[in-house]
């Protein structure tokens, strides 16, 4: 008898173990919500000696947690660089990209120090050989200085470009063939 007893015990403890004190779902979760910033003007042109193209589709993105405005994740610089060789003669290799955040004092503003310094790496295959008038796309997704975000703070961004230009030659060789020892 004592041995069903210490069956039944243990049956309901782990019964009790299983059901009564398994942890409940905790309240309600977090609402994490994007909270998203217009850059004016939204596209600009850009010219770098014989690289020219377009900044498109700026704005600024922080995630934030709803209520209490926690930022949950810091603020990005998002958008789409168009590129392009205007020279007719060079083909033009691109190296990287480097943006800067310059304030109203003509200073640059730094990035937070677990912020990555924003740059554009030219990493799709092909896209960084451009031959006379082409064109190549690649997306932004920087980080963007906290510091920034305060009214009147921010003046430009400056986009340095690092890029190879190469002499593009077309060339015509004729030469004599016979067919058949005609």
């Amino acid at each position: 008898m004592w041995k069903w007893v210490g069956v039944t015990i243990a049956a309901t403890a782990v019964a009790a173990m299983t059901l009564g004190c398994s942890q409940q779902p905790s309240g309600t979760a977090a609402v994490i919500e994007d909270k998203v910033y217009t850059v004016t003007p939204a596209s600009v042109t850009v010219k770098a000696g014989i690289v020219t193209g377009d900044v498109t589709e700026m704005k600024v993105t922080e995630r934030v947690e709803k209520g209490s405005d926690r930022i949950v994740s810091p603020a990005k610089l998002t958008g789409k660089l168009v590129l392009k060789n205007s020279s007719t003669n060079q083909t033009v290799r691109l190296v990287a990209g480097k943006i800067q955040y310059i304030d109203t004092q003509g200073q640059p503003i730094k990035v937070s120090e677990t912020q990555t310094e924003p740059t554009i790496k030219f990493a799709t295959y092909g896209a960084e050989q451009l031959g006379p008038g082409q064109d190549a796309t690649q997306s932004l997704d920087v980080d963007f200085p906290a510091e920034a975000l305060k009214a009147k703070k921010l003046k430009e961004i400056r986009l340095e470009l690092a890029y190879i230009p190469s002499p593009y030659k077309e060339e015509t060789v004729n030469f004599t063939v016979a067919i058949g020892g005609q």
